[in-house]
């Protein structure tokens, strides 16, 4: 058995190591010519779904590893006015901790948990840019890349993210439609002189600032253990890239709110970016103020909020997809990153059950859609009533246990 996975993101790489840990051949093909050649986000919320996926499809050493880089669970959500008034707050009970994946409920910094997910794969490849797949003799499948490349297999998996060349051939059917609302994300770097602008709620848990054209959720971002540490002790060799405890921070706008298009947005550095996220936040709290001013301007990025439009069933193949390549969703019920990682087990386990592949593509697929566009369905009902923007902003700041 051969697998061809297209894209290494969470989800792709937590597939090829369960598919590694279980004996079946696998590689992972991915555009970016480099791991940190462009910002994928910073703070991610997971819960039990993506923790029990986690635990069984990596070793061991490497999930104790993803717990020692999770941070605290969430005790309290507050939400506040542009002036840090208090509006709202919601305690929780003492919360889930440690290691155990049934009850996980903790953030992480996702540039850390897709190192600790490259760990011991010599499968990936960089600079593989995906163009077609075409179908052959025997059972098998052929990927085509745009530096002339190809790569064979019996299975070829589509992880390629919410635009997804992959689901392009395969399901040509499906849509993806624009919510209308955007987001600047950010990080401000925690050193003492930060730690003096934070409301106290914040250490506490999430933290939304409401106005009434703007918003914006606040997280900190602190491992247990020190990265460099754990790494040495859990994984020799393994170099976890740490500049420092952070507050990561979330701008959400109207769409129209931003000047330029989409592609011209996404395309401007994150100086400008920056100068855009400072100027929706003027005449806020001078704390939060000074909070985005005192941010890496040049880590500033834009992500345009957009969903999946679920699809009916169709026939499997040997071609499949996970996560946002199929199932893309709004942060409204934040279910995101959790939904990939156990599309990798699910997918994992289908494969390695054994009988025709095809009907363990078939298997996987219903159970994958069913729970996927369930998350995506939700997504969409707790974005109705409010506002999509007031319920976007709720859930960037809202980490209830088992929810992202």
């Amino acid at each position: 058995m051969q697998v061809v996975v297209i894209g290494a993101g969470l989800g792709g790489l937590c597939l090829a190591q369960g598919l590694k840990a279980a004996g079946v051949a696998v590689t992972v093909h991915e555009r970016d010519p480099s791991v940190g050649h462009r910002p994928q986000g910073y703070r991610i919320h997971l819960d039990s779904r993506a923790a029990r996926a986690l635990s069984e499809c990596l070793p061991p050493r490497l999930y104790e590893l993803f717990t020692a880089m999770s941070g605290q669970p969430s005790r309290r959500v507050t939400i506040v006015d542009e002036h840090l008034r208090e509006l709202h707050a919601v305690r929780f009970g003492d919360g889930a901790s440690g290691e155990a994946p049934e009850t996980f409920n903790a953030a992480v910094d996702r540039m850390t948990l897709r190192t600790i997910l490259l760990a011991g794969l010599d499968e990936v490849r960089f600079g593989a840019e995906f163009v077609r797949y075409e179908q052959q003799d025997g059972g098998r499948v052929r990927a085509f890349f745009a530096d002339g490349s190809t790569a064979a297999g019996d299975l070829l998996v589509g992880a390629d993210g919410i635009g997804s060349r992959v689901r392009g051939q395969r399901l040509p059917q499906a849509r993806v439609k624009d919510l209308g609302v955007r987001c600047l994300y950010g990080r401000t770097t925690l050193d003492d002189r930060v730690a003096g602008l934070l409301p106290p709620a914040l250490a506490e848990g999430f933290m939304s600032v409401r106005s009434a054209r703007a918003g914006l959720a606040l997280g900190l971002v602190r491992p247990r253990e020190n990265p460099a540490e754990a790494a040495a002790r859990l994984w020799p060799g393994l170099r976890l890239d740490w500049a420092g405890d952070y507050v990561m921070w979330a701008l959400a706008v109207p769409a129209a709110a931003l000047p330029g298009t989409d592609r011209e947005l996404a395309a401007a550095d994150g100086a400008h970016l920056h100068e855009l996220a400072a100027g929706h936040v003027a005449g806020w709290h001078p704390d939060l103020v000074e909070l985005v001013a005192s941010a890496r301007a040049d880590q500033t990025f834009y992500v345009p909020v957009r969903s999946s439009v679920p699809l009916k069933p169709w026939g499997p193949d040997n071609v499949t997809l996970l996560g946002d390549a199929v199932h893309a969703m709004s942060p409204a019920q934040g279910s995101g990153a959790n939904c990939a990682l156990l599309d990798a087990a699910l997918l994992c386990r289908a494969v390695g059950a054994g009988g025709p592949l095809v009907e363990a593509v078939g298997g996987y697929e219903r159970k994958m859609t069913e729970l996927g566009f369930a998350a995506v369905r939700a997504s969409e009902r707790a974005a109705a009533g409010g506002g999509l923007l007031a319920k976007v902003l709720a859930r960037l700041a809202s980490r209830r246990p088992n929810q992202e």
